[in-house]
């Protein structure tokens, strides 16, 4: 069972991460879905199906409970667990699943690392999160700012936010593999501040956001 990461955080929360080596078959066995989890797995094709299936094992061995608790989908789409109180987010990419829970609202992110995102920066960075990115870091900086508004549209949960318009991430130097930063989402008369945490993780980057009250 390739748990490869389960940390508690401070001052409460849980950060798990799973690298995905088994098959479909295995996952199926082990995770007793509900019907509504089967429907929506029957809609999946090829290795997303796999993945879909590693994150929720991964948030069922972070619970540390005997029976499983299903996934359970508010009206945005945001993901809940059945009988807790506790906020979780998600996100898998090829060989690692990736998984958050806590008291506050959360979310998450992991994107294997590639030079195409050059290609979208664009369409996520502001001027002035791009002015601090230095060549030599070019592509990994990109990540973690890609990572940090993917974490806070899903800390957020209601879609409809524009990476540029609506999400705000404080310019932050990379001058090591981990670190945090702070980050907003203002859309209308909603407005939240977050504290963001970063690492490199493989070949993949993991940023993942806790609101701050």
């Amino acid at each position: 069972m390739p748990l490869y990461l389960h940390e508690h955080l401070l001052p409460k929360g849980e950060l798990g991460l799973w690298n995905i080596e088994e098959e479909e078959e295995w996952f199926l066995h082990n995770l007793l879905l509900s019907p509504l989890e089967l429907r929506q797995l029957s809609r999946m094709k090829g290795r997303r199906r796999t993945e879909w299936l590693a994150v929720r094992q991964l948030v069922h061995t972070m619970s540390g409970r005997e029976k499983r608790g299903a996934f359970i989908k508010d009206e945005f789409g945001k993901p809940h667990l059945e009988h807790s109180n506790y906020h979780i987010s998600i996100s898998h990419s090829e060989t690692l699943a990736a998984a958050i829970a806590g008291p506050v609202p959360v979310g998450i992110d992991i994107q294997k690392i590639v030079p195409k995102i050059t290609r979208i920066a664009h369409k996520f960075l502001r001027e002035e999160e791009r002015a601090i990115i230095a060549d030599h870091n070019l592509i990994e900086h990109m990540h973690f700012y890609w990572g940090a508004k993917e974490a806070l549209y899903k800390a957020y949960g209601r879609r409809e936010l524009d990476f540029r318009e609506h999400i705000f991430i404080e310019p932050f130097p990379l001058d090591r593999p981990e670190g945090e930063m702070h980050g907003r989402v203002i859309k209308g008369n909603f407005s939240a501040d977050y504290q963001l945490y970063f690492r490199t993780v493989q070949d993949f980057v993991l940023v993942y956001a806790l609101e701050v009250f």
